[in-house]
């Protein structure tokens, strides 16, 4: 047997002592177990590719006959594609942050165009140490968060989905609807880094807003004729995945909610309790163009709201306007600055990505130049 059999053979029985021992858990675990042992996995992979001498060919068999042993020994799930997956889930998540070129495949987006090829041992020897990774989602998690590019990002969908409890089509819907490019545009820069850090926290009314909220689930056509009453309808049908776009803390209350000042009868379209923020929030939907009467008109409901029905120990009552178009100059000559109303655009389709992230990018390099402008 020569060596390159024995370090294959080595490889293999690694490998198989760490599924067999991942199995011994407890099934209460068994879906975190599963994670670190695919991470696991990865590590003797990419650890086995460092010792530099293999060529892209050979990698490619090294890894096809490991899938075609596993796979007589563990039953499915250990083909060649999901053993790329394993290897890129631990070059993202592991301590390797230099030494590796990501490129995205093109038969294959979740994988590395390069995985099968050799680790260069001299980039090895400059990476960066960092702690050990703490998993607590499921593999099918991972395989979407792992396809993010951007670290910060990653780490927010990541704790976003821990704290809320995603489930795998959640967190699918909400990486595609660019939660976190759109909550990063409606923050400065601070707040920005600490979505990375913390994921989204309620401590104000402006930390509610999004822009633009993302409403493709309602199945209405962007380029149809609506009314706001089809529109309120459609939410009303689809009120868990609402609930979901508009975020944390929220609860439902009441439609055409009733209330009665000076014999006339009044009528907000859409009331919510924010636990997190302990305030009413009041909606009203315009399919048309954003008008001043409208920001007068939900004025009055938040002084009702303020002044008749929260009480003592509850904060300031929150207005939004979900408008097709939103119009910000409009809102600051019309209400005062300390008002607690808001405007924000809907959309019925699902955001470009791309767009989104280049606005945040130059956003960012925009406060970066004025800051330092300002330290001169």
């Amino acid at each position: 047997m020569n060596d390159i059999q024995k370090r294959e053979d080595s490889l293999f029985e690694r490998i198989s002592a760490l599924i067999e021992e991942a199995r011994k858990r407890v099934v209460t675990t068994v879906n975190i177990a599963e994670v670190y042992t695919k991470y696991g996995i990865g590590q003797y992979i990419v650890e086995d590719e460092q010792q530099g001498e293999y060529r892209a060919q050979y990698g490619k068999q090294v890894l096809q006959n490991l899938s075609a042993r596993l796979t007589d020994r563990f039953g499915d799930g250990w083909s060649y594609p999901n053993l790329r997956k394993i290897r890129q889930f631990y070059l993202t998540y592991s301590n390797l942050i230099n030494g590796v070129d990501q490129i995205e495949s093109k038969n294959d987006k979740q994988c590395l165009s390069n995985s099968d090829s050799a680790i260069d041992v001299t980039s090895l020897s400059k990476q960066i140490v960092t702690p050990e990774p703490v998993f607590t989602l499921s593999w099918s998690h991972y395989l979407i968060l792992m396809r993010i590019e951007n670290a910060d990002a990653r780490r927010f969908y990541e704790i976003e989905c821990t704290q809320q409890q995603w489930s795998v089509r959640q967190l699918g819907r909400q990486v595609g609807s660019s939660l976190y490019e759109r909550l990063a545009l409606s923050r400065n820069k601070d707040e920005v880094m600490r979505l990375a850090r913390e994921g989204q926290t309620i401590e104000k009314p402006s930390d509610v807003i999004k822009n633009p909220i993302t409403l493709e689930f309602l199945g209405l056509k962007p380029d149809s004729v609506y009314t706001e009453s089809k529109l309120e309808n459609a939410i009303i049908g689809k009120m868990q995945q609402f609930l979901l776009e508009l975020g944390k803390g929220f609860l439902f209350e009441a439609r055409q909610k009733r209330f009665t000042f000076e014999e006339q009868h009044f009528y907000v379209d859409l009331v919510f309790y924010n636990r997190l923020l302990q305030c009413y929030v009041l909606i009203d939907l315009k399919t048309d163009k954003l008008a001043h009467q409208d920001l007068g008109q939900m004025q009055m409901y938040v002084n009702y709201y303020d002044r008749y029905v929260r009480q003592d120990f509850e904060k300031p009552t929150i207005g939004i306007l979900l408008c097709e178009e939103k119009n910000d100059a409009l809102v600051e000559l019309t209400l005062p600055k300390d008002a607690n109303i808001y405007a924000s655009a809907y959309q019925l389709y699902l955001p470009d990505k791309a767009i989104l992230q280049r606005k945040l990018k130059e956003w960012i390099d925009e406060f970066d130049e004025k800051q330092e402008l300002e330290n001169k």
